[in-house]
């Protein structure tokens, strides 16, 4: 036994000693590990500072190495907490000479709805690559036109799309195109919350382009279209407004129906007056969800035979960061591209023209 245990930890010993060998000749004779794409976030609100800014502490192929921003403390605080030297800061009035600074490849915009379409604009003009927060445009067209200035510059363009990379998500995903339950008959999916105070910039039309269905039924246009992997044929929908104090000009409640290739159906809503995230899809032969579904702060999912064996991250934002990142270096169109952000402001569109004329709307996809 003793013979056994030596001769088997002798050749323990030379396996780790030869792995260690080929590791140091890897280092040497094989490419140099990519260097970190530079990020800087522009706009510093709560989505950047509770989600992005810790998300980018954790990535493998970017970090947060330059901010935008309008308030001088923010940018003292930032400059503090994430070791970000002064001439990496730029504010709205300098945004532009960020052309000049090499140390920064990617710029994320992450402003109010209303100022996307400029900014990415704006940076792509500046050589740089560009992650625009969702809803991508206040348009189908001005998504056209953010595509087409990316494009003419030469960069990559993403949309903030977190959940094309959630691990449920792509569980959703994979349970549907195996089939697990059998082939995908309906599908559920709404988001929706209380706006807090009737001040709430996501009333303003102006600004937030058009209530819930732009801020978050985007979420579950894509809970269905992408647990499908299908794009919707037509649309019906329906749109009710109870509060006329609040909502003057935006729908405060909007239903939509989605008719697939396959023959599958999706009913889904979204709201500005009550709570709601879910995607809920059936089939055959049982069921698997997400509840809730859509919250960056995590998802819970459950089948017809039993919870959902898949871990969740702790910042969804990380994979979708290193995976554009790693789009760039292999100069391929990045999953969640700006088509993606384009399809979903068409999509919108469509919905609120079937809400506004009560007809069905016929949806046609370039082949």
């Amino acid at each position: 036994m003793n013979a056994y245990i030596s001769r088997r930890d002798s050749l323990k010993t030379l396996a780790l000693t030869a792995g260690g060998l080929l590791t140091q000749s890897n280092l040497v004779l094989g490419e140099p590990k990519p260097k970190k794409l530079g990020v800087a976030l522009v706009g510093l609100g709560n989505y950047a500072t509770s989600q992005l800014a810790p998300a980018l502490l954790e990535t493998q192929n970017c970090y947060l190495t330059g901010i935008v921003t309008g308030s001088p403390d923010k940018a003292k605080a930032w400059a503090e907490n994430y070791n970000i030297p002064a001439k990496n800061i730029y504010n709205y009035q300098t945004f532009d000479q960020i052309r000049n600074n090499p140390d920064i490849d990617v710029v994320y915009v992450v402003l109010p709805n209303f100022m996307h379409a400029e900014y990415t604009i704006r940076a792509a003009q500046a050589g740089k690559h560009v992650i625009c927060e969702k809803p991508m445009a206040m348009n189908a067209t001005e998504a056209r036109q953010m595509i087409g200035a990316c494009e003419k510059a030469g960069v990559q363009l993403s949309v903030g799309y977190r959940l094309y990379f959630e691990p449920r998500h792509l569980e959703m995903r994979r349970l549907a195109a195996e089939k697990t339950f059998g082939a995908v008959k309906v599908i559920e999916s709404g988001l929706g919350f209380t706006v807090p105070g009737p001040n709430s910039w996501r009333l303003n039309k102006k600004i937030g382009g058009g209530g819930a269905i732009m801020d978050l039924g985007v979420y579950a246009i894509q809970g269905a279209r992408r647990t499908l992997n299908e794009d919707p044929i037509s649309v019906t929908a329906q749109a009710f407004t109870f509060d006329n104090v609040n909502f003057k000009d935006i729908h405060e409640t909007v239903f939509w129906q989605f008719e697939f290739p396959s023959g599958a159906v999706a009913h889904s809503s979204t709201t500005y007056s009550s709570y709601v995230d879910r995607l809920y899809t059936t089939c055959e032969r049982g069921w698997f969800k997400l509840e809730p579904s859509f919250n960056a702060t995590g998802t819970q999912g459950i089948t017809s035979k039993g919870p959902m064996d898949v871990p969740s991250p702790r910042y969804q934002q990380t994979a979708q960061l290193d995976a554009f990142m790693q789009a760039i270096r292999d100069k391929k169109k990045p999953e969640a591209s700006g088509e993606e952000g384009w399809k979903d402001m068409k999509l919108i569109g469509a919905i609120l023209q079937a809400a506004e004329t009560g007809r069905k709307i016929k949806l046609d996809w370039p082949s």
